[in-house]
């Protein structure tokens, strides 16, 4: 049983002198607070071997994703003078944020096999299975998805964004926007040598409120009545608050 064990452990070991990515990260947690408008992740790292450097110039490409949650994504048309939904279509996953860079053009860094192996694009990090049979261009719908959310900056891609150094050395910054919803923000590094990836590393960027941000959110899942008051009660003391400084200036 053990001779079996060793003989699979060999089997499924990674190559003697395969490139290996040791990473480094500027943050791995990113708070939320009420001064929040954005944050930068620097990713460095280099590329730990056991033999020379191998044939083929060296590729980097650098994903994050956000959570992922279904949408429903439908199509307006303008209908006897108002505008009316006609189609609608579920895309069954779709990150909340998702940014890559690369160390080259995108062409010649993936090949379009890899890039659906690893489902690495952003078209191909949005999971849509099936749609309605009347729909004839579904696909068009993600389209969507991909066009709003990259006019937003929640979508980018940034070719020849990670810095390479003698094909060892490597760095890139990520720009998070301010409105990130909270959870894990998947990384992934990929190593190519002619379109293949030949290594990969994950790792995981954590964000969430904290402080009054945290307390606020918090509230309003437990405790939503009590939450909805103290909403109120603050809306009437700065309505009063600013009615008294307008009458203060008029009398001043």
């Amino acid at each position: 049983m053990r001779f079996l064990a060793l003989i699979l452990a060999l089997l499924v070991a990674p190559p003697l002198g395969a490139e290996e990515v040791v990473l480094g990260l500027s943050k791995d947690r990113i708070a939320i607070n009420t001064t929040f408008d954005g944050s930068d992740i620097l990713l460095f790292g280099a590329i730990k071997r056991e033999t020379p450097i191998p044939e083929g110039e060296l590729g980097v490409v650098v994903a994050v994703a956000g959570p992922s949650e279904p949408l429903d994504v439908r199509r307006k048309e303008r209908r006897f003078g108002i505008w009316v939904n006609v189609d609608a279509v579920e895309v069954d996953s779709a990150p909340s944020f998702y940014a890559v860079a690369t160390s080259g053009a995108w062409s010649e860094v993936l090949s379009e096999v890899e890039d659906l192996r690893h489902k690495i694009s952003i078209p191909r990090a949005i999971r849509s299975v099936g749609a309605p049979s009347a729909v004839k261009d579904a696909q068009s719908f993600t389209d969507a998805v991909i066009r709003i959310r990259k006019a937003q900056g929640a979508y980018k891609i940034n070719e020849g964004a990670v810095e390479l150094s003698e094909q060892t050395l490597f760095q890139t910054s990520i720009r998070l926007p301010a409105n990130l919803t909270e959870g894990a923000y998947t990384t992934r590094i990929f190593l190519t040598r002619k379109g293949q990836v030949v290594s990969h590393y994950d790792t995981v960027i954590d964000v969430g409120k904290v402080g009054m941000e945290r307390w606020l959110f918090d509230l309003s899942r437990v405790d939503p009545i009590l939450y909805g008051f103290m909403s109120l009660a603050i809306a009437i003391a700065a309505g009063w608050g600013a009615s008294v400084a307008f009458r203060a200036l008029r009398a001043g």
